[in-house]
């Protein structure tokens, strides 16, 4: 435990499995609070919320089943955000995807897709702007994709729901900074999670893609959002933070 993380809570959307549970185990290594969401992966939460809780017992591990999708839900939990004593921060991981051509785009699942990765979060990082700013101190964190700045065939709507996202934490950076309080975009590429599993068979293809010629582990990502929220991480905000292996420094060609 870190002096610093002390008695302040964080909430991480997301978090029962994938990046987000990365997130979540860096964060609770630091000492802070944790409160992370989850959607349909009830048991796993509870068993990472013991596993946590037996770990570090000095602090407080919970979690909430919370459909982002779901505006009432939405608006219950950033109650419940705005409400919490000793609040430092939001890492927003909660996300969905959405695979198809650009021209043959349904707007229904658009509409859908940009609830989930964006309004919620701007719900969510509105609900936690204002007592950050009061209290002088703390971060916010979204958790975007490379494709917001890169064109990816299929991934349009994705893609412009995480571009979405970038441009609302880009302005929300300088709207809060005088008050102390960071608001960062963390840009990974390929992760190595359950959602990759339906391209198992393209794995080997898109590695070779990669100039580090693999996909990044969760605990790698985590242990970046652990460092945007130390700290010596002040002078850092509204930033874009890519841990892609190197993808989006260069001109990928396949052959």
């Amino acid at each position: 435990m870190t002096h610093a993380a002390k008695g302040k809570t964080v909430f991480v959307t997301g978090g029962a499995r994938g990046i987000g549970l990365g997130i979540v185990k860096a964060l609770a290594a630091d000492g802070y609070n944790i409160s992370f969401t989850y959607r349909s992966s009830g048991d796993e939460a509870a068993r990472v919320r013991d596993e946590l809780q037996a770990n570090y017992p000095e602090q407080t591990i919970d979690c909430h089943e919370v459909d982002m999708s779901d505006r009432g839900q939405v608006d219950t939990f950033a109650g419940q955000i705005a409400e919490t004593e000793g609040l430092y921060g939001l890492a927003y991981n909660a996300g969905g995807s959405y695979d198809t051509l650009a021209a043959l785009v349904d707007q229904d699942r658009a509409e859908a897709l940009f609830q989930l990765n964006f309004w919620a979060l701007t719900r969510l990082a509105g609900a936690a702007a204002r007592p950050l700013m009061r209290a002088r101190a703390g971060r916010i964190i979204a958790i975007g994709s490379i494709t917001a700045q890169m064109g990816v065939s299929g991934n349009s709507i994705y893609a412009a729901s995480k571009g979405a996202m970038l441009s609302y934490i880009r302005t929300l950076a300088i709207e809060i900074a005088r008050k102390g309080v960071t608001a960062n975009y963390v840009s990974p590429g390929y992760v190595d999670t359950d959602l990759m599993a339906p391209y198992a068979s393209y794995r080997e293809k898109v590695e070779q893609q990669i100039p580090l010629r693999r996909f990044a582990q969760p605990e790698e990502v985590g242990a970046l959002v652990s460092y945007l929220f130390s700290p010596l991480a002040g002078y850092i905000t509204g930033a874009v933070i890519p841990i892609d292996g190197g993808t989006s420094a260069g001109l990928s060609i396949q052959v």
